[in-house]
């Protein structure tokens, strides 16, 4: 079926249809993200008083209350309150802290590799001692988990960058580490204490740890599990906070763990808990680590590009998560995070290396590519807001695709985030 384009007066609007585009910039909207199924009246209320008239795609239409994800319920077969939406107050934060961007992104990228390095052999060695029986000495894993949360206090972008354009061998670790950035990267944009952020960040590094405890044939399959392996792979979070409460680690922690796969209309696990009865910190995890899901590399399923990814979160607001909180997320971390690798309007191809709030189609751009994809001898940085300022709509230079991780020519290791195209030997002085 075709897509086709209808223009309509805002005050026209209805619920379930799909906006895909305004008589005015997105970016000066309330609306995180460039098209979206309107699903609540304030949604029209809020188009109208932006906007004469939208575009909407009419093969898009559909009713919004029967979502076409299944990703947080049980397969096989369908729980009645999966497609629930729940409204509630937006989240408040007792005396949110105000974080400032303390250091250059050149120089704390150096410091966040070292502190990936020493993520990665910590939960190595977690692991080992938890596979061999051994009492886990958890020390290690706070140290990184405080190291990690100063990194992305003192700049939300580097510890994210060098997560993105690292290799790494094993899936788990680096869902662990990935995942525990996009909450800390969260959890800043919330206000929220430097000691809540560090048993955030801790918590969702261990998550997982109850995996271990699982038939291997689970967890290599867990995407396609019937309903009968399902129901024992959901016990995973029992066992493991089973086993970090054995170990003396902190309750709030423990809290992190516990409450990471219940979502907001009480379709998660394992107690089918409700938006308002899942902490905070719970929630952030909660929605890191199904983000991360979608857009990790897994051997036999193609990822999904951030882009898409935020579109999906998005749907699913009020319904697996929590409204409010999707839209800060996608706020804190951008349409393309840090990492993401696009492509423009003029057909150049780089790597995003930072975005703003206000600007959240504009991030800037580590060009890496000319126009006929050929990689350039130096890399250089272009402000997509400070390019188009002043300019007319036929002659901005936006991103019109996210690509995938391996693209050719796409290497953000071969360059500095400042532009200048480095050697081997200068890669591992930048980062090591």
């Amino acid at each position: 079926m075709g897509v086709r384009q209808k223009k309509v007066a805002a005050h026209d609007l209805e619920i379930g249809m799909f906006v895909s585009d305004l008589d005015c910039p997105w970016h000066q909207t309330p609306f995180p993200i460039q098209g979206f199924h309107i699903r609540h009246q304030h949604e029209i209320q809020s188009l109208i008083s932006h906007c004469k008239w939208v575009m909407i795609d009419v093969a898009e239409g559909r009713d919004v209350s029967t979502p076409d994800d299944d990703t947080f319920s049980p397969p096989g077969r369908k729980r009645k309150d999966q497609n629930v939406a729940i409204k509630l107050p937006p989240i408040h934060i007792r005396q949110p802290r105000q974080y400032d961007v303390q250091t250059s992104m050149k120089k704390e990228a150096r410091q966040a590799s070292v502190v990936l390095e020493d993520a990665e052999a910590a939960l190595q060695g977690v692991t080992r001692q938890f596979r061999d029986g051994e009492a886990p000495d958890l020390r290690a894993v706070s140290r990184v988990a405080r190291g990690m949360m100063e990194s992305v206090v003192r700049h939300p972008d580097a510890l994210l960058w060098m997560t993105r354009i690292r290799e790494h061998d094993d899936h788990s670790y680096r869902h662990a580490m990935n995942a525990s950035v996009w909450a800390l990267i969260c959890g800043r944009h919330f206000g929220i204490d430097e000691n809540a952020l560090h048993s955030l960040a801790m918590g969702t590094l261990l998550a997982h740890v109850g995996k271990l405890d699982l038939p291997e044939s689970i967890v290599q399959n867990e995407d396609r599990l019937n309903a009968d392996d399902y129901r024992t792979f959901q016990k995973y979070v029992e066992y493991g906070v089973r086993r970090l409460k054995d170990a003396d680690v902190a309750r709030p922690v423990l809290s992190v763990v516990r409450y990471h796969r219940e979502r907001h209309n009480g379709s998660g696990f394992p107690s089918g808990l409700r938006g308002d009865r899942i902490p905070l910190l719970g929630k952030i995890a909660g929605l890191v680590d199904y983000y991360e899901s979608l857009v990790e590399p897994r051997p036999g399923r193609r990822p999904m590009t951030s882009a898409q990814a935020v579109a999906h979160l998005y749907e699913l607001r009020n319904i697996a998560f929590q409204e409010d909180l999707v839209e800060r997320f996608i706020q804190s971390v951008g349409l393309y995070p840090t990492g993401t690798l696009v492509q423009l309007s003029d057909g150049q191809r780089g790597a995003v290396i930072s975005h703003s709030p206000e600007r959240r189609l504009w991030p800037r751009v580590m060009v890496m590519t000319d126009q006929e994809h050929q990689p350039l001898k130096k890399g250089r940085i272009i402000n997509l807001a400070e390019y188009n300022k002043g300019r007319d709509a036929s002659q901005t230079l936006n991103i019109t695709a996210c690509l995938p991780l391996g693209t050719a020519g796409l290497n953000p290791m071969q360059y500095e985030v400042t532009g200048a195209r480095v050697s081997r030997w200068s890669i591992k002085r930048l980062v090591g």
